[in-house]
């Protein structure tokens, strides 16, 4: 015979997690513009990544591809 569980709580928030003291002072969007300046993520695929070590190699890469199509002077 299964014995029968039931939730200490069920369905509502413990008092010790009241959302409205843990969220208080909290600004929607405060870093939003910052993010928007400073983020270009570019995801590789898994086969390009796994050539790569690190950021620097990646930069280092592409800085390499573009001298070669820089125009000549």
């Amino acid at each position: 015979m299964k014995k029968e569980i039931t939730p200490e709580i069920e369905g509502d928030l413990r008092p010790e997690y009241d959302l409205k003291e843990l969220l208080k002072g909290g600004v929607r969007g405060k870093y939003v513009e910052r993010y928007r300046k400073g983020s270009n993520v570019v995801l590789l695929d898994p086969d390009i990544a796994a050539a790569f070590p690190d950021a620097k190699a990646v930069n280092d890469a592409l800085r390499s591809l573009l001298e070669d199509k820089a125009p000549r002077v």
